[in-house]
């Protein structure tokens, strides 16, 4: 087929050398528009050639416009084996729904207006603020694909969400010495992930890996494919708004069977689910429970369709969550807002900094620190055996000695080469997670700045004697819905970063320590052959 000019929708940073990285808005050229295992082929504005996401890129025809047919914002991310449901739902999956699209893995949500959501209210229900439409109204944004549009916090912000009874569901705001923080889980549970296990299907022609998933709630055991993963991190995504939903590990189109990748990917799964089940809303969504206990096929199906179903998404997500009655001003939580974005901005510019450090810290451990010791061993052994033709004056315990020097230096670098597996790659995969998480937060706090924007607009118009104070009281009430749930999830991240970053410098400088004890060793036992001689 002919190539192609497509735009990216969103950035991808490769990992492997048959990838490529692309950024959001670059122009690509695509040499074929037909995905291998939902990849495409291509060459970046950079020149460089290679592969990249499908879902993560609108093929761009001589007019501009989407392709028919070709992978488009709204098109469903699937998993690298390009398979159905099993027999968990052959019939229904997320791309099913009308309306609804699934965000490609760790970009957020794709850029179209409510995701998930209708926003047309029903015959029967009337809006929340029963004096919208009276007299002035305030203006609505021009961008209809910013966050705070996209997201429903306008819809909800102006009173345009349908007001449905109140929901079963609920998710409480409380007030703490450090400020609003997310009312704790009354029943915390942790969760493991072991025994990644190939399987087949079809007689060998599909093949996937199965994780064997146990939560404490149970203690009994579930298994579960990524695509069952990437199913419920989409379901979050639309789910709640002013929540950082933590990214999947990268999809990857080669070698996902091989056993560094699989132990990758593991590892970083673990990280994922540490901080879904600590979280105190992720953790009492219907829909991740459903996926951590639900071991009945035919109850599977009735819970992912229900979960599917689910109208308290986007927008109407902010009715499920209860606020204290403490006053708060808000020009003092923009204050907040404000300062956390500055904080996070200087964060993921520093993860970033310590990610790419540590990224080459590997490549050298693997490559050039081991070459370097292993070069230093052989001129060792040279010694040695130069020794060795001088037969006349032949001094057997030195030449033996240094011989066993020039091994010790070998086999240290081959300790360099393995040390990543216990402590940089373990350092990596916490910086990937939070790297996902701070790319959150800017559509995140957006949706703040918009709601506070809204609350000005309506206090001038009410200045200007064109709102009714009631409409301009109805859209306060509802900002601090919104102020109240993000500062209460800027709380949450800032009790986990402790936690993370905690666990993660003392079993780096832990490992540090071990490896430098292994060297000490092999450095004295060798020391002590020249004792005797």
């Amino acid at each position: 087929m002919a190539c192609a000019k497509a735009r990216a929708l969103y950035s991808f940073q490769s990992e492997n050398p048959e990838e490529i990285s692309i950024s959001e808005n670059e122009e690509l050229l695509v040499f074929s528009q037909d995905s291998l295992d939902g990849w495409l082929e291509g060459r970046n504005s950079r020149g460089h050639r290679g592969l990249f996401p499908a879902s993560y890129v609108q093929i761009l025809p001589a007019s501009g416009a989407p392709g028919p047919g070709l992978p488009s914002p709204a098109a469903s991310y699937e998993d690298e084996d390009e398979d159905d449901w099993d027999d968990w739902d052959d019939a229904s999956t997320v791309a099913d729904e009308p309306g609804v699209s699934a965000a490609p893995n760790g970009h957020g949500h794709p850029a179209l207006p409510y995701p998930g959501v209708n926003l047309r209210p029903k015959p029967w229900l009337e809006r929340q603020d029963s004096a919208a439409g009276r007299r002035g109204a305030v203006g609505r944004n021009f961008n209809r694909f910013s966050s705070f549009v996209r997201s429903g916090g306008e819809a909800f912000i102006l009173g345009e969400v349908p007001s449905v009874l109140r929901p079963a569901e609920t998710y409480s705001v409380v007030m703490s010495a450090d400020g609003p923080q997310w009312s704790e889980n009354p029943r915390p549970f942790t969760c493991t992930i072991e025994e990644p296990t190939k399987q087949t299907k079809f007689k060998g022609i599909k093949s996937y890996i199965s994780y064997k998933l146990t939560p404490s709630l149970t203690n009994y055991p579930v298994y579960r494919r990524y695509k069952h993963f990437d199913w419920l991190h989409n379901r979050l995504l639309h789910k709640f708004s002013v929540i950082s939903v933590p990214h999947l590990p990268e999809k990857q189109a080669t070698g996902r069977f091989e056993d560094d990748f699989i132990e990758k990917r593991r590892r970083r799964l673990i990280l994922w689910m540490d901080h879904m089940t600590s979280h105190p809303v992720l953790s009492q969504y219907e829909g991740f429970q459903h996926f951590l206990t639900c071991t009945d096929d035919r109850a599977w199906k009735q819970g992912k369709r229900r979960t599917e179903r689910d109208e308290l998404v986007g927008a109407n997500s902010f009715l499920t969550i209860q606020i204290p009655q403490e006053h708060q001003d808000l020009q003092d939580v923009e204050e907040r807002v404000d300062a956390f974005k500055a904080f996070s901005k200087r964060l993921d510019d520093s993860v970033l900094q310590l990610s790419s450090v540590a990224s080459d810290l590997c490549r050298k451990h693997a490559g050039g620190f081991r070459k370097e010791f292993q070069k230093l061993g052989n001129a060792f052994t040279s010694i040695s055996q130069a020794f060795e033709m001088d037969q006349p004056h032949l001094a057997v315990s030195l030449n033996r000695a240094i011989s066993i020097t020039g091994k010790t230096y070998e086999a240290i670098g081959e300790l360099f080469a393995q040390q990543p597996k216990n402590d940089l790659f373990h350092m990596l995969d916490t910086l990937s997670l939070y790297q996902g998480l701070l790319s959150n937060f800017p559509d995140i706090i957006h949706v703040q700045k918009g709601a506070f924007a809204k609350v000005k607009d309506s206090q001038r118009m009410s200045d200007e004697g064109k709102m009714d104070q009631e409409q301009v009281d109805g859209i306060k009430r509802r900002c601090r819905v919104v102020g109240f749930a993000l500062q209460a999830e800027m709380n949450h991240f800032h009790k986990r970063r402790i936690v993370d970053f905690k666990r993660m410098m003392q079993s780096y400088l832990q490992q540090q320590i071990l490896f430098y004890q292994r060297i000490s060793q092999h450095l004295e036992q060798t020391l002590h052959l020249y004792d005797t001689l």
